[in-house]
């Protein structure tokens, strides 16, 4: 940061990112100019023939120019690990050295070619073999370390680059004018011109980068509209912003632990009660913990566990490959090709699945839990389009939609359409907005509920079983959770008993009037750290003002502070702003100030006259219940069994608490954060919940009994001891109380 200008444009790549490229040449150049030397010193040449003396020369020439590569990458890696993300004036010179670089890849790529033509001509004809195969060996590496570096290249391009270059040299000017003349020229036309030039060009060029990354996808129209909203909606996320890739990499090793070092002086001062941290969560006397030794809450979260198995069955046959490794068989008997030669079918409608129905075959294995029909399951997908089943829980006596989450390209497009849009409600409300593709994906459902008549088909399913009386419940994952909290505000009106659990909902989906209202019908159920239900559009704007402040901060060199989280790396010394911070609160205080600041202005952190954007806050829907993990540390004084096995096994341990919507308007950059988010492992968290409420309920009712069994021994004993002084001692006219 920022980006590195040379040969009159700017690249996506910092001048002190040049450390591991280069060193990974110089190792590489390295070893190939050990090699040639070697061989010219043990190997005879007799340059009496002519093909011998080609090769002895040819080998003298690359020799040459192996060793300016290696002066070359030793001064660009020495220069490129000068001064912190910020000091790009330390790193000035690098711009020569990458010119001189270009020279000699040329010069490099020229005796190659020369050098393939030899093979082309005398290999075979050469009387030497040895030499011949160093010689065909160091011509390989070479030309594969000139496509590597070609496709380095490619990847670095910037598409807008130039026009970055000619806004910067004009603001420039422009600044040097108004000093030099003491005036101020604002909203010039020839400067918004400029600035809108480059906002077209990176406009231009993210929609590129989505075209490319989704080919598969043909080009409809709705696909051309998507690209066209999400490289708009990027741009001006990313607006002016002079960041490369790998300052965001670092700005995140920063921020976790920033974060992590606000915790701990959270805790340390006791700011508003907080007396602990789990999965991120501040722990006050006001958190209310889901208090599961009541019946009514118990059953009720076990009702969440069941209706999580239909939302993870929606993933199909991927999913259940993925958790039932060790039992992918199970799934052939379901198949249609097996199926059929056992005479076996059902009336379930299944659209557009595999010519196996592998996707309904796992949904049904995933779904033995009780007893379930599926009436109808849908596999098309497209952007706004999202795959649903829907089912008869006669255990439950409701009827089930399930929503699919992101499983495709198609899906991650429908994601990435994240700006607010007004929800399709009679009468209609302005300040109700949803996730605009989801809201999209909403519609297209309740659509195909209407024209297939689904939910209408589902209640007369089985009129001896009652099925008409049967309520409505919505569930889906991720995008099929936010999709479902849309969908069940608008079937409200229609339904009022439905329900709608929504697990790994996306932050940014509900404005606060819509989410107050879904409160009494939707639960959201969210796990540890999972960064889903922390992103939106607002959420990440903060992301960045944390992550630019973060940087600001920063003191070491770029290539130190990614290498301090490596894993192999990770007993490395803490960056130097880290320790600096570490146990002083009033730098703590400091940059929670700055923090607050950077994320409350719109303006640009180089340049106040460029507005950034700012979205309206969206919020996950419903009451949310928040898994959270407590690590136990071997200090606390914990009493019953399951905690001592607990301390043991190392395991944590996961409870259940009442969370807000506004607290996850932060992301937490952790290890798991991308982990939690997995439906496999939300099931995993929800039972591991109910295992150390039943763990502890058993080792307290064990307890309980052997204290009861002691009461009763004392007693015993005792009595027969008063007895016996009665006999003695008449002074005792009645045994004392126990």
């Amino acid at each position: 940061m920022p980006g590195l200008v040379v040969f009159r444009r700017r690249w996506s790549v910092g001048s002190d990112d040049l450390v591991v490229p280069g060193a990974f040449l110089l190792t590489i150049h390295f070893i190939c100019f050990v090699i040639v030397s070697v061989s010219l010193v043990i190997f005879e040449y007799n340059t009496r023939i002519l093909s011998v003396k080609l090769l002895f020369y040819h080998l003298i020439g690359y020799l040459l120019i192996l060793f300016f590569s290696i002066c070359v990458e030793i001064g660009i890696c020495v220069i490129s690990m000068r001064g912190s993300i910020l000091d790009a004036e330390a790193r000035t010179s690098i711009n020569i050295w990458i010119y001189l670089k270009s020279l000699v890849i040329l010069f490099d790529i020229a005796w190659l070619a020369v050098g393939s033509v030899w093979l082309g001509h005398y290999y075979t004809t050469a009387p030497i073999d040895d030499p011949k195969k160093v010689y065909i060996a160091i011509i390989i590496c070479n030309w594969a370390l000139v496509v590597i570096t070609l496709i380095t290249i490619w990847c670095t391009f910037d598409a807008a680059g130039r026009s970055w270059v000619k806004m910067k040299k004009y603001q420039r000017s422009m600044r040097e004018t108004e000093s030099r003349f003491n005036y101020k020229r604002s909203n010039s036309m020839n400067r918004n011109w400029r600035q809108r030039k480059v906002m077209r060009a990176y406009q231009d060029s993210w929609d590129h980068r989505c075209r490319l990354l989704f080919c598969c996808m043909g080009s409809s129209e709705r696909n051309r509209n998507s690209f066209t909203d999400i490289a708009r909606l990027l741009s001006d996320f990313f607006r002016e912003l002079d960041v490369v890739p790998s300052d965001v990499v670092a700005g995140l090793v920063l921020l976790r632990k920033f974060q992590r070092l606000e915790r701990e002086a959270i805790v340390r001062q006791r700011k508003n009660g907080t007396y602990e941290f789990l999965s991120g969560v501040p722990i006050t006397e006001r958190t209310q913990f889901l208090a599961l030794n009541d019946a009514k809450n118990y059953d009720f979260f076990q009702t969440v566990i069941h209706y999580m198995y239909f939302a993870q069955g929606a993933y199909g046959w991927p999913m259940y490959v993925i958790i039932n490794r060790s039992k992918m068989w199970h799934l052939v008997p379901e198949l249609k090709c097996f199926g059929c030669c056992c005479g076996t079918s059902d009336d379930t409608e299944v659209i557009q699945d595999n010519c196996c129905l592998c996707n309904y075959a796992a949904l049904k294995k995933t779904l033995q839990l009780g007893d379930i029909d599926i009436v109808y399951a849908t596999y098309h997908v497209d952007v706004g389009e999202t795959p649903f089943f829907v089912a008869i829980d006669y255990t439950h006596r409701s009827v089930v939609i399930s929503i699919r989450g992101t499983l495709s390209m198609k899906d991650i497009l429908t994601d990435l359409n994240a700006e607010g849009e007004v929800l399709p409600l009679q009468p209609p409300r302005d300040d109700w907005l949803g996730h605009k593709g989801m809201v999209q994906a909403a519609i297209y459902i309740r659509n195909k509920l209407q024209e297939e008549n689904l939910i209408e088909r589902a209640l007369q399913r089985n009129p001896d079983r009652q099925t008409h009386t049967f309520d409505l419940v919505l569930v889906g994952h991720s995008l099929g959770a936010g999709t479902a909290a849309i969908l069940a505000i608008l079937l409200k009106p229609e339904h009022p008993t439905l329900q709608c659990f929504s697990y790994s909902p996306p932050g940014g989906l509900l404005s606060m009037p819509a989410v107050e209202y879904s409160k009494s019908f939707i639960t959201s159920v969210v796990l540890g750290k999972d960064v889903v239900p922390r992103i939106g559009l607002n959420q990440m704007e903060a992301l960045r003002a944390d992550l630019i402040n973060a940087i600001q901060r920063s003191v070491d060199p770029k290539w130190k502070t990614i290498s301090c989280s490596v894993i192999c790396c990770g007993c490395g010394p803490e960056p130097t702003s880290v320790v600096n911070m570490s146990g002083q609160d009033t730098h703590i205080n400091q940059y929670q100030e700055e923090r607050g600041t950077a994320r409350s202005t719109s303006a640009h952190p180089t340049d106040s006259s460029i507005a950034l954007t700012l979205h309206q806050p969206l919020y996950p829907p419903g009451r949310i219940i928040h898994i959270v993990r407590h690590h136990p540390k071997p200090d606390e004084q914990k009493y019953d069994s399951g905690w001592r096995n607990v301390l043991k096994n190392r395991e944590p341990v996961y409870q259940a608490i009442w969370a807000d919507s506004t607290d996850f308007d932060e992301v937490l950059i952790s290890p798991v954060m991308l982990q939690d988010h997995m439906p496999d492992k939300v099931l995993a968290a929800l039972k591991k919940v109910v295992s150390c409420r039943d763990r502890t309920v058993k080792a307290c009712t064990t307890r309980r009994r052997n204290d009861n069994t002691t009461i009763t021994t004392t007693t015993t004993v005792t009595t027969t001891t008063t007895t016996t002084t009665q006999n003695t001692d008449t002074r005792y006219s009645r045994p004392p109380s126990i």
